[in-house]
Protein backbone atom coordinates (compact mmCIF):
# COMPACT_ATOMS: atom_id res chain seq x y z
CA UNK A 1 0.00 0.00 0.00
CA UNK A 2 1.58 3.27 -1.13
CA UNK A 3 1.33 6.56 0.72
CA UNK A 4 0.08 9.62 -1.10
CA UNK A 5 2.82 12.08 -2.14
CA UNK A 6 1.73 14.66 0.44
CA UNK A 7 1.99 12.09 3.28
CA UNK A 8 5.43 10.92 2.07
CA UNK A 9 6.81 14.45 2.23
CA UNK A 10 5.17 15.41 5.54
CA UNK A 11 7.76 16.42 8.10
CA UNK A 12 7.53 17.06 11.82
CA UNK A 13 9.64 18.88 14.39
CA UNK A 14 11.57 17.24 17.22
CA UNK A 15 8.78 18.09 19.66
CA UNK A 16 6.09 16.63 17.42
CA UNK A 17 8.20 13.52 16.78
CA UNK A 18 8.64 13.03 20.54
CA UNK A 19 4.90 13.30 21.15
CA UNK A 20 4.06 10.91 18.31
CA UNK A 21 6.65 8.39 19.51
CA UNK A 22 5.76 8.79 23.20
CA UNK A 23 9.36 9.53 24.14
CA UNK A 24 11.22 12.62 25.31
CA UNK A 25 12.72 15.21 23.00
CA UNK A 26 16.13 14.15 24.34
CA UNK A 27 15.46 10.56 23.18
CA UNK A 28 14.77 11.88 19.68
CA UNK A 29 18.02 13.87 19.68
CA UNK A 30 19.94 10.77 20.83
CA UNK A 31 18.30 8.62 18.14
CA UNK A 32 19.35 11.16 15.50
CA UNK A 33 22.91 11.31 16.86
CA UNK A 34 23.17 7.50 16.86
CA UNK A 35 21.84 7.38 13.28
CA UNK A 36 18.79 5.42 14.39
CA UNK A 37 16.47 8.15 13.13
CA UNK A 38 16.98 10.08 9.90
CA UNK A 39 16.51 13.82 10.23
CA UNK A 40 17.45 16.95 8.34
CA UNK A 41 18.72 20.13 9.91
CA UNK A 42 17.53 23.25 8.14
CA UNK A 43 19.39 26.24 9.57
CA UNK A 44 18.76 25.73 13.31
CA UNK A 45 15.72 23.46 13.15
CA UNK A 46 15.55 19.68 12.79
CA UNK A 47 12.81 18.12 10.66
CA UNK A 48 11.88 14.47 10.47
CA UNK A 49 10.01 12.77 7.66
CA UNK A 50 6.93 10.90 8.98
CA UNK A 51 7.97 7.77 7.06
CA UNK A 52 11.37 7.81 8.82
CA UNK A 53 9.66 8.34 12.18
CA UNK A 54 7.42 5.31 11.60
CA UNK A 55 10.48 3.21 10.71
CA UNK A 56 12.22 4.39 13.91
CA UNK A 57 9.18 3.45 16.01
CA UNK A 58 9.16 -0.07 14.50
CA UNK A 59 12.87 -0.56 15.28
CA UNK A 60 12.84 1.14 18.71
CA UNK A 61 14.28 -0.71 21.68
CA UNK A 62 11.74 -2.30 23.99
CA UNK A 63 12.24 -3.92 27.40
CA UNK A 64 9.74 -6.61 26.39
CA UNK A 65 12.14 -7.73 23.64
CA UNK A 66 15.30 -7.66 25.79
CA UNK A 67 17.37 -10.83 25.77
CA UNK A 68 20.28 -12.16 27.82
CA UNK A 69 22.19 -15.26 26.71
CA UNK A 70 19.61 -15.80 23.98
CA UNK A 71 16.57 -15.84 26.30
CA UNK A 72 13.95 -13.19 26.95
CA UNK A 73 14.79 -11.36 30.17
CA UNK A 74 11.24 -10.63 31.25
CA UNK A 75 9.36 -13.69 30.04
CA UNK A 76 6.18 -13.35 32.10
CA UNK A 77 4.94 -16.74 30.89
CA UNK A 78 7.94 -18.29 32.68
CA UNK A 79 7.48 -16.07 35.75
CA UNK A 80 10.26 -13.52 35.17
CA UNK A 81 9.48 -9.84 35.77
CA UNK A 82 11.23 -6.47 35.71
CA UNK A 83 11.40 -4.07 38.66
CA UNK A 84 8.76 -1.89 36.98
CA UNK A 85 6.43 -4.81 36.35
CA UNK A 86 6.67 -5.95 39.98
CA UNK A 87 6.05 -2.41 41.22
CA UNK A 88 2.95 -2.23 39.03
CA UNK A 89 1.75 -5.66 40.22
CA UNK A 90 2.07 -4.61 43.86
CA UNK A 91 0.85 -1.03 43.30
CA UNK A 92 3.96 0.49 44.86
CA UNK A 93 6.66 2.83 43.52
CA UNK A 94 9.60 1.19 41.73
CA UNK A 95 11.95 2.70 44.35
CA UNK A 96 10.30 0.55 47.00
CA UNK A 97 11.06 -2.58 44.95
CA UNK A 98 14.69 -1.48 44.42
CA UNK A 99 14.99 -0.90 48.18
CA UNK A 100 13.49 -4.33 48.93
CA UNK A 101 16.04 -5.99 46.64
CA UNK A 102 18.95 -4.06 48.19
CA UNK A 103 17.90 -4.96 51.74
CA UNK A 104 17.30 -8.60 50.86
CA UNK A 105 13.53 -8.59 51.44
CA UNK A 106 12.98 -9.42 47.77
CA UNK A 107 15.27 -11.72 45.80
CA UNK A 108 16.36 -10.48 42.37
CA UNK A 109 18.97 -11.60 39.86
CA UNK A 110 21.19 -9.31 37.83
CA UNK A 111 21.24 -10.28 34.14
CA UNK A 112 23.34 -7.88 32.14
CA UNK A 113 22.14 -4.39 32.98
CA UNK A 114 18.73 -5.52 34.23
CA UNK A 115 17.29 -6.89 37.46
CA UNK A 116 15.05 -9.91 36.95
CA UNK A 117 12.61 -11.08 39.64
CA UNK A 118 11.01 -14.50 39.77
CA UNK A 119 7.23 -14.61 40.32
CA UNK A 120 7.66 -17.00 43.27
CA UNK A 121 9.91 -14.45 44.97
CA UNK A 122 7.23 -11.77 44.48
CA UNK A 123 4.68 -14.02 46.22
CA UNK A 124 7.15 -14.67 49.06
CA UNK A 125 7.77 -10.92 49.40
CA UNK A 126 4.02 -10.23 49.51
CA UNK A 127 3.63 -12.82 52.29
CA UNK A 128 6.44 -11.15 54.30
CA UNK A 129 4.74 -7.75 53.95
CA UNK A 130 1.37 -9.17 55.02
CA UNK A 131 2.97 -10.81 58.08
CA UNK A 132 4.55 -7.49 59.09
CA UNK A 133 1.23 -5.66 58.72
CA UNK A 134 -0.57 -8.32 60.80
CA UNK A 135 2.09 -8.04 63.56
CA UNK A 136 1.79 -4.24 63.57
CA UNK A 137 -2.01 -4.41 63.92
CA UNK A 138 -1.74 -6.87 66.80
CA UNK A 139 0.84 -4.68 68.52
CA UNK A 140 -1.40 -1.59 68.24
Amino acid sequence: MSQSPCQENKVVSITEAAKLSKVTRQAIYVAIKLNKLRATKETTRWTINLHDLEEYKRQKYSRTKSTFDGELLFDNSKGFYSIGQVAEMLSVPAQKIYYATRTGLLKAQRKGAAWVINGNDVTEYQDKIMQKRTRRRRAS
